[in-house]
Formats: C-alpha cells, sequence, structure tokens
C-alpha cells in the first residue's frame, strides 16, 4: 500500500512538471516595447518616416510601436523630454533620429544605463560627445549625408558651368546631418569652380527659408543656383523665388525627396533633390533594434541608401 502510493505520488509530480513545461512552451513572450524619437513632424519626411514605421508595425505585429516627434527643428528641449519619458515607461528599445548631435548623448547614456537597447538613425551622434561618455564605436544605421549633398550639388554645378554663383542654406545647427550636407554642398562648390557668395541656416524650417531667400535676394541679385539642405527648405527657398519674379533666373536643389518637393521638380522650379528613403530609416533602426535586443552584437556604420531625383525619374 505504502508503495503504491509512493508510485502514484511519483505519477503525479511527473504529470504537474508536464503541465508546467507545456504552459511555459506555448505561454507567448510579451511584446518588445519601441519608442520612435523623430525630429519635426511638421517636416514632411518625418511624417512620411512615422507612416512607415507604423505600418510596418501592423504588417509584423510582435512589437509595440511608440512614435513621438517635437514642434519644430529647434524644439530640443522636448526630445530630450520625450526621451525621459519612454526611459520612465522602461521601453525595450530607442530608436532615435537625434535633432542636435550632442544634446542629445547625454539620454541616450541615461537609456542604456537602464539597460534600454538604443539605435541611432538618420543623423548621426558627435563621436566625440559619444566617447567622453563611454560609448565608442556606437551603432549608427544611416545615409553618408556629405556623399548625398555632393552628389546633387555637382548636378547644379554641372548646369551652371565654373563661376556660377550660389547660395547654401544650411540646416540647423548642431546636427550632424546639417554639417555633413554643408560639407557636401562645399565639396561641389570646390569641384565645380562655384562662386559662393554666402551660406546661412534657415533651421530646416519652410518659413525661416522664405525669409532669409528673401532678404538674400535683395543682397545679392545676381544669384544663379541656391543648395538647400533639405526640402522644407527648398520649399521657402522656390516661395522666395516666386514672389520676387525669379523662378526661372535661380535652380534650386534640395535634399529629403518630399511630395511638395516632386511636384516643383515636374513644374521645373527645383532642379533635383536626394531620396534617402525616409519611410524606410526608422524600419532599419527597429530591425536592428530588435536584432540587438536578441542577443547580436553590432555596433559602427551601417549605412543606407541614397540616390539623386530628378525630374527624369519622376515621369
Amino acid at each position: 500500500m505504502i508503495r503504491s502510493k509512493r508510485v502514484w505520488r511519483t505519477v503525479l509530480i511527473i504529470v504537474a512538471m508536464a503541465v508546467i513545461c507545456s504552459f511555459t512552451v506555448s505561454a507567448s513572450p510579451a511584446k518588445p516595447v519601441i519608442g520612435l524619437v523623430m525630429k519635426s513632424l511638421a517636416n514632411e519626411f518625418f511624417k512620411n518616416m512615422e507612416e512607415g514605421a507604423l505600418k510596418y508595425t501592423a504588417q509584423q505585429g510582435n512589437f509595440t510601436l511608440i512614435p513621438v516627434g517635437m514642434n519644430s527643428e529647434t524644439d530640443i528641449d522636448t526630445q530630450i523630454a520625450a526621451m525621459d519619458n519612454l526611459i520612465t515607461k522602461k521601453v525595450d528599445i530607442i530608436v532615435i533620429a537625434p535633432a542636435d548631435a550632442v544634446a542629445l548623448v547625454p539620454s541616450v547614456k541615461r537609456a542604456l544605463d537602464a539597460h534600454i537597447v538604443v539605435v541611432n538613425i538618420d543623423v548621426n551622434l558627435d563621436p566625440d560627445a559619444l566617447n567622453r561618455a563611454g560609448l565608442h564605436n556606437f551603432l549608427f544605421v544611416g545615409p553618408d549625408n556629405t556623399v548625398a549633398a555632393q552628389m546633387v550639388g555637382d548636378l547644379l554645378a554641372k548646369k551652371l558651368g565654373p563661376g556660377g554663383k550660389v547660395f547654401i542654406i544650411e540646416g540647423n545647427p548642431g546636427a550632424s546631418n546639417a554639417a555633413q550636407r554643408k560639407q557636401g554642398f562645399m565639396n561641389s562648390v570646390t569641384k565645380g569652380n562655384l562662386n559662393l557668395l554666402t551660406s546661412v541656416t534657415a533651421h530646416w524650417e519652410t518659413e525661416e527659408a522664405n525669409t532669409v531667400t528673401t532678404n538674400l535676394l535683395t543682397a545679392h541679385p545676381d544669384v544663379q543656383g541656391i543648395m538647400a539642405s533639405n526640402d522644407s527648405e527648398a520649399l521657402g527657398v522656390v516661395r522666395a523665388l516666386d514672389a520676387a519674379g525669379m523662378t526661372d533666373k535661380v535652380t534650386v536643389v534640395g535634399f529629403d525627396n518630399i511630395a511638395p518637393a516632386q511636384e516643383l521638380i515636374k513644374q521645373g522650379k527645383m532642379l533635383a533633390t536626394i531620396d534617402q528613403f525616409g519611410q524606410d530609416l526608422a524600419i532599419d533602426g527597429i530591425k536592428v533594434g530588435l536584432q540587438i535586443l536578441h542577443g547580436q552584437k553590432l555596433s559602427g556604420w551601417q549605412k543606407t541608401p541614397v540616390r539623386v531625383i530628378t525630374a527624369a525619374e519622376l515621369q
């Protein structure tokens, strides 16, 4: 009788263990939560990025996405606050396109210290600031802005010829991609032997680019070409040229390939822009973040593609 009880006890233990193991295998792990921190959602480039990321999230269905953006390209404090909020929420991954290459490094460090995977996209964080924070060879997923800006700048230089008089409308100071695009434009100025009349910032914004260009046209009515660091600025540039009756006299190039810029290219009011595949950038960052979350060790620069867009590509 005692032996029979022991046998039954053993059987019950085995059955119980089988039930536990069965539950463990069949139970679904919690979905990772991913924060996507973008720049200004007033910029169509980042609207497109958000739409692409949300569509990808719905297609995959195996993670939750929290997309956030800023009110304007200079609203860096809001981006820092968004990072702090995601850290407090204890998300699993943060994918960030930093508005300032230096100012966002402490936020990235806080997230990493909280054991959150961080993926830097679009605008690479400042290497010196990263090194000071102990983040060496930090992963960056994004395009070569210098090369891309020179691609479209060279197209402008070819049209104008040596001696062509140009403006550069710069992006936001502190954003590494703004400095890189200016360098790419400057390479085109040197290579094409252009005459750079001035180079000023419009902080990535359409209205500011309109005002800046309006003033510059008064000071330099002989300008022949304008290199805008993004398409939002290019829209403001073209608006100023329209108001001054100079659209046919000044050739404009931009960067981002947003829909309104495509329309201007079709109308002949812009020569070209750069497609850096904004909808794919966030998706690339999400994919990389999930790889890291699942144990892969990734660092360095994962380059994403760029392409010059002219009227020929839009036919």
